[in-house]
Order: C-alpha cells, then structure tokens, then sequence
C-alpha cells in the first residue's frame, strides 16, 4: 500500500512538472484527455464488465455541444463543459435503459448500432457543420477569472479534471456500489439471488461511464479548438478498448498506461511512417495480447503479488 502511494505521488509530481520537463503542453493535454476515456470506460469494461463498442458517441456528442455552445452562444467555458457533460449523460441514460437489457455480445452490438445513429446526427444535423465539423473554438476564460488561451493555464485545467476523474473512479469501485458492481462482474446470477437490482446497477455504471467520457471529449474540444466526426466515430470507440485492454482493465492505472501508449504512437510515429501506424499499433496490441493477457498493468500487479 506504501509503495501504491508513493508511486501515484511521483506520477502526479511528474505531471505536475511535465509542461517544465519540456513536454509539449498540447500533446500532454490530449494525453490526459484520453486517459480520462480511457478511465471512464475501464470502469464500464473493467468492474462492470459491459463491453461498450459505442463509447465515441458520448465522447464526440459532448465535444459537439461544448464546441457550439462556445462558438454559436458565447458560453463561457465552465458552462459549456457542463452543458456538454450534460448531454453526454443524457445520451448515456437513453443508450444505457436499451443495452442493459440485453448480455455480451448482443449488449455490444446494441452500443454500436446506437452509436452509429449518433454518428449520423452529427454528420447530418445543420448545427454540426457536417464533414467540416466546429472550427476555431476559443478557450475564454474559466468563470471570467483564468485565461485558458494560455497553453499552460489550459494544461492544468485539464490536469486537475484528470486527477479529480481518477480520484472519483477510485471512490466509486471501493464504495458499496463498486462491491456490488464487482459482484454482478463477477457472478451475475449470485447477484440476482441476493436480491440486487442488476439492471439498476448496471445502469448508473453506464451512465457514470457516459458522463466522464463526455468530460475528455468536452475537454479535448476545448484544447485543440476542434471537433470533427472522427470524434464520434466507431474508429475512437476501438481506440478506448485498445488503450484499456493494453493498460489492463480492472486496474485503475491500467488505462493511463494504455492510453499513454497509444497516444504517443500516434503523435510521434505518424511523421515517420504515416498510415502504417494503425498496423504498428496493431502489432503492439496483439504482441501484448500474447505476452500480457491482464495487460501491462494487469500482469504486473500479478508478478507483484506472487513475490
């Protein structure tokens, strides 16, 4: 446990000093906005086992309200992340009360097909900006205090959102609600017998996991001053499973890790390889699928334990 504490210490000091280590603000914040998804749908995946391939739409839906409320209201930051948030668990609760209904694979093809129709909406709706998407959204200033057009002002925003997020997954999964959530992961029909309302249950986890995604993505609007429909698309979906499977789900570091990862191909291999970096994303998740079925976090938490 000493050794859990200190390490998250030295994480956070990290990030903390990552602007002045010379890291590059904007990729750090996209960073955190992934591991932010990444968080929020390890706890849907990894306590409450519900694989969900329709996470973009909560993602994208709350950095299109956020990006039009800014651009086509003149919201002020602040309001505009809620108002985003906002939407993106009212979409988790409409998607949610449908899915739940149903178990594994026919559960993940209900999240898809609904997530499809999310796409269409933005891709059609006449507020959306269609293919374009919303362009030149300013970051104002948060309660008309902070400036956000500062990259570092910005940085810690979305820092202390991150640490907030992380620090409310925690709380959750080790309160009564995350027992019993860990309960219907892990014998459903015991739950039953007990007398939990799993339907319940898996409902608020659904929309819990919504809320946060569409925090990252309201954020992430906000930070590259953009949304477009790769946002909501099924590819972003696959790439908040590839970040969680490859960090390790039920871990809560896990997805950090995995995200981490996935970004930082990206940023830096797309130069040098261009489209290849799918295939050598790819690689790595199939190489790590062989070598680290918990993932790297997952399997290293394991060789902990046995020594």
């Amino acid at each position: 446990m000493r050794s859990t504490g200190l390490f998250y210490a030295l994480t956070a000091l990290f990030a903390l000093c990552a602007p002045m280590l010379g890291l590059y603000p904007v990729f750090m914040m996209q960073l955190l906005c992934f591991a932010m998804f990444a968080c929020a749908y390890n706890l849907l995946l990894g306590f409450g086992r519900m694989l969900s391939f329709g996470h973009a739409a909560f993602f994208g839906s709350a950095a299109y309200a956020t990006s039009w409320l800014v651009t086509a209201h003149a919201w002020g930051p602040a309001a505009a992340i809620l108002g985003g948030v906002v939407v993106s668990g009212a979409l988790g609760l409409a998607i949610g009360a449908i899915a739940i209904r149903r178990h594994g694979i026919y559960f993940a093809m209900i999240t898809l097909a609904l997530a499809q129709l999310a796409y269409f909406v933005c891709l059609e709706a006449p507020f959306t900006g269609g293919e374009n998407g919303l362009q030149g959204v300013p970051r104002g200033s948060l309660l008309g205090v902070l400036p956000l057009r500062s990259d570092l002002a910005m940085y810690y925003l979305v820092l202390a959102a991150f640490l907030a997020v992380f620090v409310f997954i925690r709380r959750v999964v080790h309160s009564p609600f995350g027992q019993v959530l860990k309960a219907i992961r892990d014998n459903e029909s015991r739950a039953i017998s007990l007398g939990y309302d799993i339907s319940r249950y898996k409902l608020v986890a659904f929309v819990l996991s919504a809320t946060l995604a569409g925090l990252a993505g309201s954020l992430k609007a906000l930070v590259l001053g953009f949304v477009t429909l790769s946002d909501v698309q099924q590819s972003t979906s696959g790439e908040v499973i590839l970040m969680t499977l490859l960090g390790g789900t039920g871990t809560f570091f896990g997805p950090i890790v995995g995200a981490a990862l996935v970004v930082t191909l990206q940023q830096y291999l797309s130069d040098i390889v261009g489209g290849w970096v799918t295939a050598i994303i790819g690689a790595v998740f199939v190489a790590c699928v062989l070598s680290f079925r918990r993932g790297i976090v997952g399997e290293l938490a394991a060789l902990r334990l046995r020594h």
